[in-house]
């Protein structure tokens, strides 16, 4: 079990539910045709279920990396960061197998009951709809390393994480309750893909030199370690000005700008970045990261939560 539990990467779960959390949240406050009780607003079942659904594609994504990497030779003995499962050999490649397969269905039976809870047996179009998108998360998991032509080798692994941990996520979410899209969500959902890719930049600013033994073409093998700074540089302030951005739009009140003390362990870590001059020494950051951007989920979903009192007490 404490094998399983390492392989699982504990660290990246918080990470993938900040979507999730903040499109949640959003449905929550901004409620359509001016219905303004968290009864009829918010499903706890449908929550739920995003969650599940949500943490087994990361622990889906999570095993079908150690596996990809571990049989094609890429962890190995030049890997600067932890020992994966395989690689160690605490799990064999069949166990691990065993365990993508049953992760997936898992997975997969989540996303089903998530769409069925909402939109039960009406919009069926919708259903068929986000089912496709769950087999296509499911699938996009998988092939982040797994097969000969694994998307991860040749530096396409960023655009599945924004698009899938950051706008899926969150605009998917926020539509299951909603039942239709807000551009303004585009800012928020954007800068949680972008700060997950941030993540995923520095696993691979931390693992270039093996990368580049090994043939994974990384964005970072490909422009080099100095630009790949810039380049994660870029991703976090960028992330940083959006949400501010999503706030003025929304005209929160100044009691609404708490989300901003997510931004000083963000500034923190740009700053130790910066000064980085060893890639082993990245590895802590991937947690500080993560853990930054689930704190300025939740940070950015409470500030709602307070709008959403305020439309209550205003209406009243």
């Amino acid at each position: 079990m404490k094998h399983w539990i390492q392989a699982a990467r504990l660290r990246t779960l918080p990470l993938s539910v900040s979507g999730i959390i903040v499109g949640s949240m959003y449905a929550l406050a901004n409620p359509t045709d001016n219905v303004l009780t968290p009864t009829e607003v918010f499903n706890w079942r449908l929550f739920g279920f995003a969650i599940l659904t949500t943490l087994g594609l990361q622990i889906l994504s999570n095993f079908a990396n150690d596996y990809g990497d571990g049989m094609k030779g890429t962890d190995n003995e030049d890997r600067v960061g932890p020992k994966r499962a395989i690689q160690s050999g605490v799990i064999s490649p069949q166990a691990m197998k065993r365990a993508i397969i049953i992760t997936s269905l898992l997975t997969l039976l989540s996303a089903i009951l998530l769409i069925y809870y909402a939109f039960a047996d009406t919009n069926i179009w919708y259903s068929l709809f986000f089912l496709a998108l769950g087999l296509l998360s499911i699938v996009s998991a998988i092939r982040y390393t797994v097969g000969n032509t694994a998307y991860g080798y040749r530096g396409y692994g960023d655009i599945f994480v924004f698009v899938f941990f950051g706008l899926v996520s969150t605009l998917g979410v926020n539509f299951l309750y909603s039942k239709q899209f807000d551009f303004v969500l585009l800012l928020p959902a954007s800068a949680i893909g972008l700060l997950s890719v941030g993540v995923l930049n520095l696993n691979n600013m931390r693992d270039e030199a093996s990368d580049r033994k090994s043939n994974k073409n990384t964005i970072v093998v490909k422009i080099g370690a100095a630009k790949a700074k810039k380049y994660h540089y870029f991703l976090v302030i960028t992330a940083m000005v959006l949400v501010v951005v999503f706030a003025l739009i929304s005209h929160f009140h100044f009691d609404q700008y708490l989300f901003l003390l997510a931004y000083i362990p963000l500034t923190k870590h740009l700053i130790n970045v910066y000064k980085n001059q060893f890639p082993k020494a990245l590895d802590p950051e991937l947690k500080k990261l993560a853990l930054s951007t689930f704190a300025l989920s939740i940070l950015l979903a409470l500030c709602m939560i307070f709008f959403f009192s305020d439309l209550l007490v205003n209406n009243s």
